[in-house]
């Protein structure tokens, strides 16, 4: 009976078998496998969880207003919760506003009295990924064992092409997690009856 648990190293071992490689038990384990897998793994993790905003890896949190005001062109400076990856979006009383980030906060022309909510890309744990990005990954991890164990160049782009094929469908799939937003045609029907 397949194991369907989803770890990092489940992840890292599935990618390995994809290129013809060994399995992988832990990232310390001595091989080739494992010593390339713990040293590019979690960026291509996070990179696969900010490249798109996955509704699976998106949450909301209200931000704290900093004391300080920042030195120009804003008014307010509010922390970004640690957990966040990437802002994606920052609201007052659901409507967007403008905003920059610089390190680790969110700039924005915000009153002391505004409640400021930010959406934003958190990292997800593996044991939460849907399998259409698990798979994503594990291509995306193939491609790079196929040219650092494998010295296959050819294999290498093989599993590229297979990870952003993946990617795309995985986007598709991922959208479908959300009400569809209607497209607001009175302006476009009023304009034709004028």
């Amino acid at each position: 009976m397949p194991d369907y648990a989803n770890t990092p190293i489940k992840i890292c071992s599935r990618a390995s078998l994809l290129i013809g490689g060994d399995a992988i038990q832990s990232f310390t384990d001595g091989t080739a496998e494992s010593s390339v897998a713990d040293a590019i793994y979690e960026d291509i993790a996070r990179s696969s969880l900010t490249n798109t905003r996955w509704r699976f890896a998106s949450n909301q949190a209200q931000l704290t207003r900093i004391v300080a005001a920042p030195t120009g062109r804003w008014d307010a400076a509010y922390q970004i919760p640690s957990t966040s990856l990437m802002v994606s979006a920052v609201t007052v009383e659901e409507q967007a506003i403008a905003y920059d980030t610089y390190g680790d906060k969110v700039y924005c022309d915000a009153v002391s009295t505004d409640e400021v909510i930010a959406d934003f890309i958190f990292r997800a744990d593996e044991a939460d990924w849907p399998p259409y990005f698990t798979l994503a990954v594990e291509f995306a991890v193939a491609s790079v064992f196929a040219i650092s164990l494998a010295r296959d160049a050819q294999l290498g782009t093989a599993m590229e092409n297979r990870a952003e094929r993946q990617f795309i469908k995985a986007r598709r799939l991922d959208s479908q997690a959300q009400t569809t937003r209607k497209l607001n045609t009175s302006r476009f029907i009023a304009e034709r009856r004028s």
